[in-house]
């Protein structure tokens, strides 16, 4: 594998209703209007998503915006914000995590604001990052990490081609240290 840093991944991506862009210094207060509207869902799954425990702040939500950026092109994270086509509207979060060059193989992460579920967005970006992913990445294995009870996300890893491996009993603790399952998915480039 050569250098990722010789890599040349697209801090856009676009699909027929999507626009996913890399987050900006800036972004911080459209981040935060969307986690603060759908706190309550995110944090049904803390031991998945343990930075949700925090109270949002637009500050907080302008750190992440600013480490996303940099990070991005240090080729060590590849969020992507999603908004509708227009640009109109931050719709949710999707991305590649932590890398393992040496394979390669990323972690495909996402969630949708509330008032947007049930459109199939998250459905469409994970398609866009993943084709992204395989085409100028080169990953050779893409994975879904989800609780065992977060039957949306598993529902979205399943409508983009990701095949249930395994199921992970008692491998994380959630907040209130009660011990939660992890089912991983993946994918690889032939998979269609």
């Amino acid at each position: 594998m050569r250098d990722p840093l010789l890599l040349e991944p697209s801090s856009t991506l676009a699909t027929a209703r999507l626009l996913l862009r890399t987050p900006a210094p800036g972004d911080g207060p459209l981040l935060f209007d969307a986690v603060a509207e759908s706190l309550r869902e995110l944090r049904r799954y803390l031991a998945s998503m343990p930075w949700v425990a925090a109270e949002p702040s637009v500050e907080a939500s302008e750190v992440f915006c600013r480490s996303a950026h940099a990070n991005f092109h240090a080729r060590k994270d590849f969020p992507y914000l999603i908004f509708e086509s227009s640009g109109s509207r931050l719709l949710g979060v999707c991305g590649l995590h932590r890398p393992v060059w040496g394979t390669p193989k990323l972690e495909v992460g996402y969630w949708c604001r509330t008032s947007a579920l049930g459109n199939g967005y998250v459905t469409e970006a994970v398609q866009a990052v993943c084709a992204h992913a395989f085409e100028r990445l080169g990953a050779a294995r893409l994975e879904i990490l989800a609780d065992s009870e977060n039957l949306a996300s598993r529902r979205v890893a399943e409508r983009c081609g990701f095949v249930l491996e395994g199921t992970l009993r008692s491998e994380r603790r959630d907040p209130r240290g009660c011990l939660r399952d992890t089912c991983i998915y993946a994918r690889f480039p032939d998979d269609t």
